[in-house]
This record gives C-alpha cells, structure tokens and sequence, in this order.
C-alpha cells in the first residue's frame, strides 16, 4: 500500500517536473521571439522616422505593456484581497463559532471523557483538511 502512494507520488513529481521545464522552455522560445520582433519592429521604425523617433515609439510600446502589467496585477490582488475578506467572514459565521454548539461540544467531552475525545478530534480534523483541500483542488479546476 504504501509502496502503490511512493509510486504515485514518484510519477507526478516526475510529470510535473517535465511539464515545469517544457513550459520554461517554451517561456524562453518567446523570450527569444519577443526580442527579435522588437529588434525588427525598431529598425524598421529607425530606417522610416529616424533614431529618436524610434526609440520613443519603443519605450512608448514597453511603456503600454507594463501599464497593462500593473493594472492587471492591482486587479488580482484586489480580487485575491476580497476573497480573502469572504472567507474569513463565511469561516467567522460557521457552526463552529455558535455557542450553543461551542456548549454542547464541552458537554460531550465532559460525557465521554477528555481522554477519549482528544484522538477522535485529531482524525476528525485530518479528514476535515483532507477534504477541504481535495474540494478546493476540484473548485480551482475549469469546467470541461
């Protein structure tokens, strides 16, 4: 058994590590391209207008790309902020934070016993996080 889990663990880590190096390998391909289409789209500038004209036309192009850069990174950490915000509201509203459930919960353990509650707590939240984990995975996933 767990012979079969350091198997399964052993391919993904091999897969995404291929995946990982093919897509920077394909990030430094468009690297490459970007340079060559800058140089060509600057000597055709510079053989039509002129050195100067050229360079500001560039610095013009790079200075449009790194605006729309900025504005799209404010844009995700202000969505990224606001999640954040409903989570914390959506975990502070849970039935774990109600009294009455805060009350009964301190009646059980004195019931059972504090010795008996502390391990079935421990696998309750090991389950707990392994589900909410596998159920965030599922809802970061685009619909097919």
């Amino acid at each position: 058994m767990f012979q079969r889990m350091i198997d399964d663990i052993k391919d993904s880590t091999g897969t995404a590590l291929r995946l990982t190096s093919l897509a920077m390998a394909a990030a430094f391909a468009l690297f490459i391209t970007t340079c060559f289409l800058c140089a060509a789209a600057f000597m055709f500038a510079l053989e039509r207008y002129g050195a100067i004209e050229a360079c500001l036309a560039g610095a013009a192009v790079f200075f449009a790309v790194s605006a729309v850069a900025a504005g799209s990174y404010m844009v995700r950490k202000h969505q990224a902020k606001v999640r954040a915000e409903r989570a914390a509201k959506a975990a502070a509203n849970g039935p774990l934070f109600d009294p009455a459930m805060v009350a009964v919960g301190i009646q059980v353990a004195r019931a059972i016993g504090i010795k008996r509650v502390v391990p079935i707590l421990a696998i309750g939240g090991v389950a707990l996080g392994l589900f909410a984990a596998r159920g965030y995975a599922q809802a970061d996933e685009p619909a097919e």
